[in-house]
């Protein structure tokens, strides 16, 4: 909600009359006749954004205005480019206007610009003429000014075919393909000259030729890695296609040309061999510098016979590959190795969407990938780079086989190869993935984000071909445990794929069990950074517990990477102990406020894959568990709450449930303590066995489990309503006396034995009633209310048969369709009494 002040000022915009608009206007038009805008001119910006914000219908601005203020979005100072795109963005445009002004101005050309265009062009024709002039733009061959404009149109271009890749014909698709292969591998290897003067800049004759990372002199064509004092025009537009690159093949290069699908797939397997033997054979070239010579290099002038789209993606395999041998360098600063890492993960990322598109690649590719793995496995701090290797894993782990047999009738060379690219340690490759990057990297939020994301765009072909994957969630729900607030959203999508028949019980304890692993991980962190002699202020009993060899078994097995040792711990009641201090800790409390979302989620799911033996498993634990809960605030109610709902649920939809766990559910309702402790639970509970132990319900239900369990609630009653509550306690809460007393009446109706006992306990409680207040109830209100239940069921119980067809009526009945079907007497009545009111 707005504050009052907020509310105040959206009133007074939207109450402007017209006359003091337009003199507004008139007022603002001055100001920005000024060359240089004060802050009189910001604030009524900020008026003017307000007042067309505010309304519901879209103003339109006075035309020389609306220029001027088109204007500040090519101003230096980025508040005003702001401030005039976000005013433009609430108004009605001229007809065209702002289309025609960007396409006559490029300096216009920026990201408020763009944003504005794709706002307020009106269809893809509106773009499609602007983009083909911006492509002619990038095509032309001519002064040191116009090669500036290509570096700041081609990310302008990037951002319109993001959005409208639509606005692109297939020429200059080809045209820009091409321009891409140039700016890729034929930008300068050497240094662009110094901009200063004669004393200056540099005098020597011979431009410095572009280095290495680790400060060697480049002996190959020039990458986004390559360094120097200064860069040519061709190299910036180097780094400005190797950052879109990606985005163009997968926007257009997904599609086969033309209808020689099959000629250009044998081409460019006969290729692929082809460029393997070349680069078998050039294992030992070197440059004169001594640095090792991409191999890519040697077959530079075959990639020229083919098609555009083609030769783009080879140059694109060359450019990763060169990035790969190139981040294999030592780099002199931190943050050229941090460039390493970013480079290395958008290389993996094209060669494996150039995998994708052109399936013959994956021949030459996975080698390349294999070797990166091999090298970087060991090393954690490359985990970001280690994922898009697992997607390339995941999406082409398997070809390498089928390709080698595809092969194996073309060349003994190729059966050579393709038994070293077969040899991929998938397995190793996931149990790094799902075991060692979230038990050690669990604190880090940009992996984690990423680390999830990447499960939740291949949750299909992960479920299916990655058993580590089902296997790990006591893992994962490390993200979750140490920042739930941030990742919720993302387990809320995660959490089905992970309930299966094996895994649901173990996942449901696991859950529960949320906060203590919240704690654990807090603890596991300040072990690790807080000294053992060094005494802390905060938790140190928890931590000494954690340290502590005889607890250490509690807290390793809710650090588990895996599932299958075990459901849940023996000694609950002894962790939750040892974690009293974390109740409070804010980690733990918003882990804890997670849990009943994911338990919706979890009980929504299991119905669907579960049959009924193991939803009489999840009765038990939800029985069992009720009272084993870390004492979060508000945490044992809301999982009661939870509870509650669900175990109705499973009881309406499987009756037999009900008769299969009477045992364990009589245990749990004839326990007076629960009462008081689970009250909302036992509600539940008791109104489950009234409902569903039935002989209608279960044909195995017999008398005998009738009357169990009527004795089992009818003591729990007596003792509720003969004696003052337990020391320091409240009353009973009213609903579980009165869900007792109709449980009662049910059970007595199917076994009319037991109704006098019924009829006796009513009649005493009317008798006692009339004595004033009662010690187990407070409210005078509530008590009126118990009354006038057992006078209804005391009425309903005289008559055996009645009360039988009230409290347990048959299934038709209590779902009828009287106002459909006109075999019965209630339509007839009806339509007669239509009939006798209408008038004649």
């Amino acid at each position: 909600m707005y504050s009052h002040g907020s509310e105040s000022l959206i009133k007074q915009a939207r109450d402007i009359q017209e006359s003091e608009l337009q003199k507004f206007y008139s007022r603002l038009l001055k100001l920005l006749q000024v060359k240089d805008l004060g802050h009189e001119a910001v604030d009524s910006l900020q008026r003017l954004h307000l007042i067309l914000s505010a309304t519901k219908f879209t103003r339109k601005l006075p035309p020389e205005l609306h220029n001027k203020i088109f204007l500040l979005i090519s101003s230096p100072s980025e508040q005003l480019q702001i401030l005039g795109s976000a005013v433009l963005r609430e108004a009605l445009p001229p007809t065209d206007h702002d289309v025609n002004y960007i396409q006559n101005n490029p300096s216009a050309l920026n990201s408020h610009g763009v944003g504005l265009l794709l706002l307020q062009a009106r269809s893809t024709t509106t773009l499609t003429p602007f983009c083909a002039q911006l492509v002619r733009t990038l095509d032309s061959r001519h002064s040191e000014a116009l090669s500036h404009s290509q570096a700041h149109t081609l990310p302008v271009l990037n951002t319109i075919l993001t959005h409208r890749p639509e606005c692109l014909a297939e020429e200059h698709v080809t045209i820009l393909s091409k321009k891409l292969v140039d700016w890729l591998r034929y930008a300068s290897i050497t240094q662009a000259a110094s901009p200063g003067g004669f004393f200056s800049g540099n005098r020597s004759r011979q431009p410095c030729p572009i280095a290495e990372l680790d400060g060697s002199v480049s002996g190959d064509f020039f990458t986004v890695l390559c360094v120097g004092q200064c860069f040519t025009e061709d190299q910036w537009m180097n780094v400005h296609s190797f950052s879109i690159l990606r985005n163009w093949l997968l926007t257009y290069h997904s599609v086969a040309n033309g209808n020689n699908t099959a000629d250009m797939t044998a081409a460019r397997l006969q290729y692929s061999l082809s460029l393997s033997h070349s680069h078998s054979l050039s294992n030992d070239d070197r440059s004169v510098d001594g640095s090792v010579i991409s191999m890519v290099s040697a077959t530079s002038s075959s990639s020229r016979l083919l098609p555009p789209k083609e030769r783009l993606r080879e140059k694109s395999f060359q450019y990763c590959q060169r990035l790969i041998e190139q981040c294999d360098r030592k780099a002199q600063k931190r943050t050229d190795s941090d460039l390493q890492k970013a480079c290395l993960v958008e290389a993996v990322c094209i060669l494996d969407t150039l995998c994708l598109e052109d399936s013959s690649l994956v021949y030459r590719v996975f080698p390349c990938i294999k070797a990166l793995y091999g090298r970087l496995s060991s090393d954690l701090s490359y985990a970001r780079v280690l994922l898009p290797i697992a997607q390339f894993y995941l999406n082409h782990g398997l070809y390498s086989l089928l390709f080698a047999t595809l092969c194996i009738k073309i060349t003994i060379h190729a059966i050579i190869c393709k038994g070293e690219m077969a040899a991929v340690d998938c397995e190793g490759m996931w149990q790094l993935v799902f075991s060692r990057f979230p038990a050690e990297l669990f604190n880090e939020p940009l992996l984690a984000h990423e680390f999830l994301r990447f499960i939740r765009q291949n949750i299909l072909n992960l479920s299916s071909k990655v058993p580590q994957y089902t296997r790990s969630f006591p893992n994962l729900l490390k993200f979750l445990a140490w920042d739930s607030p941030a990742l919720v959203d993302d387990f809320v999508d995660l959490l089905p794929s992970m309930i299966t028949t094996a895994t649901a019980v173990e996942l449901l304890h696991t859950l529960l069990d949320l906060p203590c692993l919240s704690a654990t991980l807090i603890l596991q962190q300040r072990s690790v950074l807080l000294p053992i002699t060094e005494q802390s202020t905060r938790g140190i009993q928890a931590l000494d517990a954690f340290r502590n060899l005889t607890f250490r078994g509690l807290f390793l097995f809710l650090l588990r990477n895996e599932a299958g040792s075990g459901d849940t711990i023996d000694r609950l009641n002894v962790l939750h102990e040892l974690l009293t201090e974390s109740v409070d800790w804010p980690r733990v409390v918003q882990c804890a406020q997670t849990v009943p979302v994911l338990l919706h989620i979890f009980f929504n799911t299991v119905t669907k894959v579960a049959d009924e033996k193991l939803l009489a498993q999840l009765i038990l634990v939800q029985i069992e568990r009720s009272g084993l809960l870390l004492k979060v605030p508000n945490y044992i109610n809301e999982i009661h709450r939870v509870f509650s709902y669900h175990l109705l649920k499973l009881c309406k939809l499987h009756p037999s449930l009900v008769v299969d766990q009477s045992h364990d559910l009589l245990d749990f309702a004839g326990t007076t303590s629960n009462v008081f402790n689970k009250d909302q639970l036992y509600t539940h509970v008791v109104w489950i066995l009234g409902e569903y132990l039935s002989p209608s319900c279960d044909s195995r239900c017999s008398v005998r489990h009738i009357t169990s369990c009527f004795e089992a609630l009818e003591a729990v009653l007596f003792e509720i309503t003969s004696s003052a509550p337990p020391p320091g306690g409240v009353c009973p809460n009213p609903r579980v006396i009165t869900t007792l007393m109709s449980a009662l009446a049910k059970l007595a109706s199917r076994s009319h034995d037991l109704i006098p006992r019924v009829s006796l306990f009513l009649s005493k409680l009317r008798t006692v009633s009339r004595g004033g207040s009662v010690i187990w109830c407070s409210d005078e209100d509530d008590l009126v209310a118990i009354v006038m239940r057992g006078e209804e069921l005391w009425s309903l119980l005289k008559t055996p048969g009645v009360a039988q067809s009230v409290l347990t009526p048959p299934h038709h009945v209590t779902k009828p369709k009287w106002h459909r079907d006109t075999n019965v007497a209630m339509p007839l009545q009806l339509q007669t009494l239509t009939r006798l009111t209408q008038p004649q």
